[in-house]
């Protein structure tokens, strides 16, 4: 159910997770890995790489998922491509400050609805590949 998967990632980002940590250790099951490698792993990606000029923390978390699952460099560049073009074509960018309206004063989506988003995008190509 894709729904309990989004609410753990929220639930996850409101106990302190940054955006790429709260997707990406809401998939521990599918990747076989600790939720602490996977903590310690993502959290140079929160904030759009530490400086909000970057991609999107949950995008970040959601590609090392798509690596870590898929194991096939194709078919990951594949996914994260996916989930990069559906993310923009719902919300016109994939840049941190842009989607937290840091120089236009109008934020276009919260952390929480882009923690959303991202999950719903990875599991969508996850489940593809079954």
């Amino acid at each position: 159910m894709a729904n309990s998967k989004c609410d753990k990632a929220i639930e996850k980002k409101h106990s302190g997770y940054n955006c790429a940590q709260a997707v990406a250790c809401s998939f521990c099951e599918e990747t076989h890995m600790d939720e602490e490698i996977l903590f310690n792993l993502t959290q140079g990606f929160g904030a759009g790489f530490g400086t909000m000029d970057g991609t999107c923390g949950a995008i970040s978390g959601a590609a090392v998922v798509a690596g870590l699952v898929n194991q096939n460099r194709m078919v990951t560049s594949k996914d994260v491509r996916s989930i990069m073009n559906q993310f923009k074509q719902q919300n016109g960018t994939v840049i941190c400050k842009d989607l937290k309206g840091i120089e236009t004063g109008k934020v276009i989506r919260s952390c929480d609805d882009c923690v959303r988003d991202a999950v719903k995008f990875l599991e969508d190509v996850l489940n593809q590949e079954d």
